[in-house]
């Protein structure tokens, strides 16, 4: 599956607007614990090896997830596979004893939003680095990558976003905000 992601920097207005105009999904607190990998440099490689943990409404979730290369100049599409797992320490465990190391994590508070079939509005509130705002969408075919990807500018436009970002949050943390 390919993940088409156009992020922007926001603020309350922005959030505002999304609130009102689009439904709640639901909020989340999500802690993502990046790895490196013990023979290839992810961060040359523009790879992603993390897991994620999200806690909602009394509820966890965990996941382990990877992220190929980015495939589009203009956002942060990307291949992506990614498995709910049960027991995250125990998933981490394994990567430590085959040489992973972690890295960083991320701290966020995500509000989802539906826009509409197969698209949904992220609002991010991210430790260290402030309000972001992304548009999300997924594919199998790459040659419908460039449509969607003007598709979820031009949503993000019309709530007011004119700074965007291609850095991933952890990019960014790590390069000092």
């Amino acid at each position: 599956m390919i993940e088409i992601e156009v992020k922007g920097y926001a603020n309350d207005e922005i959030f505002e607007r999304v609130r009102e105009r689009f439904e709640m999904i639901r909020r989340e607190k999500q802690e993502d614990v990046y790895f490196q990998h013990p023979c290839r440099d992810f961060s040359r490689t523009d790879e992603a090896l993390r897991i994620r943990l999200k806690r909602f409404d009394g509820h966890f979730e965990a996941f382990l997830t990877y992220k190929g290369p980015k495939i589009d100049s203009n956002s942060k599409t990307r291949k992506e596979i990614e498995v709910q797992i049960e027991n995250p320490e125990r998933h981490e465990e394994i990567l430590l004893e085959l040489g992973f190391r972690r890295v960083f994590t991320v701290r966020k508070t995500r509000e989802k939003y539906h826009v509409e079939k197969g698209v949904i509005i992220a609002l991010d509130e991210v430790e260290g680095l402030g309000k972001f705002v992304e548009a999300e969408a997924l594919t199998e075919e790459e040659e419908n990558v460039g449509r969607i990807v003007e598709k979820l500018k031009n949503l993000l436009m019309g709530i007011g976003v004119t700074h965007f970002e291609r850095r991933s949050y952890l990019e960014l943390l790590l390069e000092g905000g």
